[in-house]
């Protein structure tokens, strides 16, 4: 397989102030890296864009380090071996990698894993049967605890992480609720099997909301926060679980939203209500639950009782604006993009 002559990249050039803007992003030409022993040439072809990027833009305190400045930003890609200097890998072979903003990038051997492109389209290994995926997965079924019957309401829900969690929710015999930005996003709820589908671009959506769950909410799967969070809190039932995966509202604030201070009266409902509010990383599940997701969500795919949607970009150069257009909920489905043909 020949090699190209230079790495295509994007780094952090500056932090941004409220909404990441073009200029906080630049492009470069970089000489191709060289593998060392145990190492792997990779070229990507599919870079994942995913919410959490924003946060490791900021050098704000978080779960994870921030990207330096002139660094490349962080991402999951699908890529190609180039070059292979470990016995376990060959030219050709396609791997799951965290390669970031560009095109080529040289990677332990012991920190990618193979895909079989025979089994799935190799891009579903960042999204329903990845990270995204298993999110949802975890998340839902370790903190949510969907039991039949209940009501399980998801903010987001036709992101890779809500979709998700919305057909496990069915799955598991649960009553599923999506909220979504726009007519078009709602009907395609309906069409993976939601029982029930909110605009929360409505000017009624909390009283739609209110409607749809006239058992109240047992499980709030949080993505979003924000006037969705003011309209979900009233609705939970007493022991109601609540895990935390993403508050992508609050993501661009520069100061505490206007009002007054409504932390006093969460806390109390969180008493009064025994709710179970519970922020996680999906790392943590990992090592118990990675395996069981793989082979359960594999087999709901294949069979047809989960379905997932793809928004893909063509062209590295693109992701700044795709990104920045996915933080104002612009895509439709797993954001990704295409870095290079097979």
């Amino acid at each position: 397989m020949s090699q190209p002559a230079e790495n295509t990249r994007i780094v952090l050039a500056s932090r941004p102030v409220g909404e990441p803007q073009p200029s906080d992003f630049r492009i470069e030409s970089a000489p191709l890296p060289v593998p060392g022993e145990g190492q792997l040439l990779l070229e990507t072809r599919y870079l994942s864009l995913d919410p959490y990027m924003r946060g490791r833009m900021s050098d704000a305190e978080s779960y994870a380090d921030p990207v330096a400045l002139g660094h490349v930003m962080v991402g999951g890609t699908v890529c190609t071996v180039i070059e292979s200097r470990d016995p376990g890998y060959s030219s050709g072979d396609v791997v799951l990698s965290f390669s970031g903003w560009q095109s080529h990038s040289v990677a332990d051997a012991k920190h990618v894993r193979k895909i079989d492109p025979s089994l799935a389209p190799v891009e579903t290994a960042l999204g329903v049967l990845g990270m995204p995926g298993f999110t949802g997965y975890a998340g839902l079924l370790r903190i949510g605890k969907p039991q039949p019957g209940e009501t399980v309401v998801v903010a987001a829900a036709t992101g890779p992480v809500g979709s998700a969690v919305g057909q496990i929710a069915r799955i598991k015999g649960a009553r599923a609720v999506g909220i979504a930005g726009g007519p078009e996003k709602c009907a395609y709820l309906h069409e993976l099997g939601f029982d029930a589908a909110i605009d929360h671009r409505a000017p009624d959506f909390a009283d739609q909301l209110a409607a749809a769950v006239p058992n109240g909410i047992d499980v709030y799967f949080e993505n979003v926060g924000g006037q969705v969070w003011d309209a979900v809190l009233p609705l939970l039932n007493t022991y109601a679980r609540v895990p935390v995966c993403g508050l992508i509202a609050n993501y661009n604030l520069t100061s505490a939203p206007a009002g007054p201070d409504r932390a006093p009266a969460l806390m109390s409902r969180i008493l009064t209500k025994s709710l179970t509010v519970r922020g996680f990383i999906q790392s943590e599940f990992v090592k118990e639950s990675f395996a069981d997701f793989m082979l359960d969500m594999s087999g709901w795919v294949r069979d047809g009782k989960v379905g997932y949607r793809e928004d893909i970009v063509d062209g590295l150069t693109n992701a700044p604006e795709a990104f920045i257009g996915l933080l104002r909920g612009k895509n439709f489905g797993k954001l990704l993009v295409k870095v290079a043909d097979a």
